[in-house]
């Protein structure tokens, strides 16, 4: 949970820092609207991808289901500055699925936190493969971080892409073509 009065101390602090006045007119809550910004963006600390997953159907199908295009807002932990893109989520079912929203809840789980977009990809498939315990999962996440992008080295656009995989999509190429010509379509 965020301590919204350390926060607000803290952004008192950053604008005398950088030589602002913290009582001029325009500044005067901002303090007080980061605070209650930094609640809502970082609200996943407290969450459970389990409570989300949790939520089960049988199912006798073992093909591939594929989530793709869930779009995120995460914050860097390394400048506390904005990431931003989509997710993909494929897994294997052994006996059992959950519903589509459950998986976009769980990107939001793990985006709502201070992260690394490497963590994320691979914090999205290790909850997917535990509370579903299906037969593989396989992620990946295509962001665009601010903290390239609006400072350093300035390159507007550019995006990451990092990928993670479990169970038997490690291994099995077949099953990785698949799900990479299933986000061509």
């Amino acid at each position: 949970m965020v301590d919204e009065k350390k926060v607000q101390q803290a952004i008192r602090l950053l604008l005398e820092g950088i030589g602002e006045d913290p009582a001029r007119e325009g500044l005067i809550d901002t303090p007080q609207r980061v605070a209650r910004m930094y609640s809502e963006v970082l609200a996943g600390m407290d969450d459970n991808a389990a409570q989300h997953l949790g939520r089960t159907f049988t199912a006798t199908s073992k093909d591939m289901v594929l989530e793709r295009d869930i779009t995120f807002f995460s914050t860097c932990e390394h400048h506390l500055m904005p990431f931003f893109g989509k997710v993909h989520i494929a897994y294997l079912p052994d006996g059992k699925v959950t519903g589509l929203s459950k998986l976009a809840r769980t990107v939001e789980v793990f985006a709502r936190r201070l992260q690394m977009q490497e963590r994320l990809t691979g914090q999205i498939a290790d909850a997917v493969m535990e509370e579903l315990g299906c037969r593989g999962a396989m992620v990946m996440v295509e962001a665009e971080h601010t903290c390239m992008t609006m400072r350093g080295v300035k390159k507007p656009g550019s995006s990451t892409v990092t990928v993670a995989m479990r169970g038997a999509f490690e291994k099995d190429e077949k099953l990785q073509n698949q799900f990479y010509q299933m986000l061509r379509h």
